[in-house]
């Protein structure tokens, strides 16, 4: 199948799910009232705040998680690491529960900008860490991941635990939708400039991916691309915990079936893995919407599900394929 026939069916599942999530919900909005134009002021409220501005909320979190999953695989030259997986979204949780604590009427882009730092500090410590440890086995890489990411995990527990700020933590640590207005979601765009940045130095990132002494034999400035590569990684996990929470695995769900069928030229399948990030996020959203309608079960819970049974499938392929 060629790229323009891949592009055009992901298009047609996108613009289904968008025109389903907008009438999906326990408010009453139909399409039918819409095409006969009988919507009153309530109903196009409920269109232009709440589900208008949801829908695409969900687009830009998976969109821009996607990228910044294949922008971290790259980064470390491993297929089983994204930003939920290797400390950056826990370290993003424990700079929005420090700046709570220390500023909590700070608005709302400043909290964002502290947990970015934080994310950065995260990830640094991450790549530091695999590249010292020179591990054998690329399986060990998400294991390391992991054991770090818990180990943030649990000092933004205690921090939140002595400050009562739990329940703060508990909703970044989990993704959900149901609370985006409009007003509420937009920092979210901020993912989506970064992800157009990193589809701009595509190429550098493919190289950097091939190691240092390579990409710098290559010509390339390996540190700075590496620095823009983990800045651009840590901002759009800060800008997602901040404002919807977080959302597992769509970072290394995503780039590993997009790599999958169309190889590993990062200039080709970006676009690819932000179109299909956005399907996957909008999806699971709808999905949950509908599991328990009218009540609803938060995407990460979704996504988590589907994700952990998709990252242990492809952790048990790797090891097929080298034993």
């Amino acid at each position: 199948m060629s790229d323009r026939h891949i592009l055009s069916l992901g298009c047609l599942g996108l613009v289904l799910l968008f025109v389903a999530s907008l009438f999906i919900g326990a408010g009453d909005l139909s399409f039918r009232t819409i095409a006969n134009g009988e919507m009153d002021g309530e109903a196009l409220r409920l269109l232009l705040v709440s589900r208008l501005p949801r829908t695409v909320a969900a687009m830009l979190a998976g969109a821009s998680l996607a990228v910044a999953g294949l922008l971290m695989q790259m980064l470390s030259s491993n297929r089983f690491v994204e930003p939920s997986t290797i400390g950056t979204t826990e370290a993003a949780g424990l700079g929005m529960v420090v700046v709570t604590l220390l500023a909590p009427g700070a608005l709302i882009f400043v909290k964002a900008l502290v947990a970015a730092g934080f994310a950065i500090a995260g990830t640094a410590v991450f790549l530091i860490l695999i590249r010292r440890l020179r591990l054998k086995s690329g399986l060990l890489v998400p294991l390391v991941g992991l054991v770090l990411a818990g180990i943030i995990q649990a000092a933004a527990h205690f921090v939140a635990y002595r400050a009562d700020l739990l329940q703060s933590l508990g909703a970044w640590s989990s993704g959900d939708f149901s609370m985006v207005l409009q007003g509420r979601y937009e920092l979210l765009w901020i993912g989506a400039m970064l992800g157009s940045v990193a589809l701009i130095a595509a190429d550098r990132f493919t190289l950097a991916g091939l190691g240092r002494d390579v990409s710098v034999n290559l010509g390339l400035a390996y540190e700075r691309v590496v620095a823009l590569g983990l800045v651009i990684v840590s901002a759009i996990a800060a800008v997602t915990v901040a404002t919807i929470g977080s959302i597992p695995f769509v970072g290394l769900v995503v780039p590993n079936l997009v790599t999958m069928t169309m190889g590993d030229n990062g200039r080709r399948i970006v676009p690819f893995v932000a179109l299909w990030g956005a399907i996957l996020v909008l999806g699971c959203d709808v999905l949950g919407r509908l599991l328990r309608y009218p009540y609803e079960i938060p995407v990460s819970v979704i996504m988590g599900v589907a994700g952990s049974a998709l990252f242990l499938m492809l952790l048990a392929r790797r090891r097929t394929a080298h034993g």
